[in-house]
């Protein structure tokens, strides 16, 4: 297993610089080939919704159809399809951020019942509370 660097995964979905582009492609290339293993850790995936938001100004529909597209490349997988899963349905639908939504699945999975929170759109979804 190797875990992608976010500017791996974005050289992918983007396509703004044709040598990293074609290094990144043939990189996952290989490693399905070699049977191998890229995974998305949740720090890449939350790195990548932010510079897709701040950067390229990417909207919600284009950041989850970003999301759908790398966590389907062949050869790789994200660390833990559950917390993936459970983060982009509460993203798709709710008011938070993306990297809100994955902390409180990691959150769940460590045994909290709850993530404390000043955000006021997030303290409307379950899962959350105030300090």
């Amino acid at each position: 297993m190797i875990a992608l660097d976010t500017n791996v995964l974005l050289r992918l979905l983007i396509d703004d610089d044709p040598e990293q582009f074609s290094r990144a492609n043939r990189f996952i290339l290989k490693l399905a080939a070699d049977s191998e293993e890229g995974v998305i850790t949740d720090n890449a995936l939350a790195e990548i919704v932010w510079v897709l938001q701040s950067r390229y100004k990417a909207t919600k529909p284009e950041i989850i159809d970003a999301l759908q597209v790398i966590s389907n490349l062949i050869g790789v997988r994200v660390a833990s399809r559950s917390r993936f899963y459970g983060a982009l349905s509460a993203y798709s639908a709710g008011k938070g951020d993306f990297a809100d939504y994955l902390l409180r699945e990691q959150a769940r999975e460590a045994g909290c019942r709850a993530v404390a929170t000043f955000d006021k759109a997030l303290l409307k979804d379950a899962g959350f509370i105030e300090p």
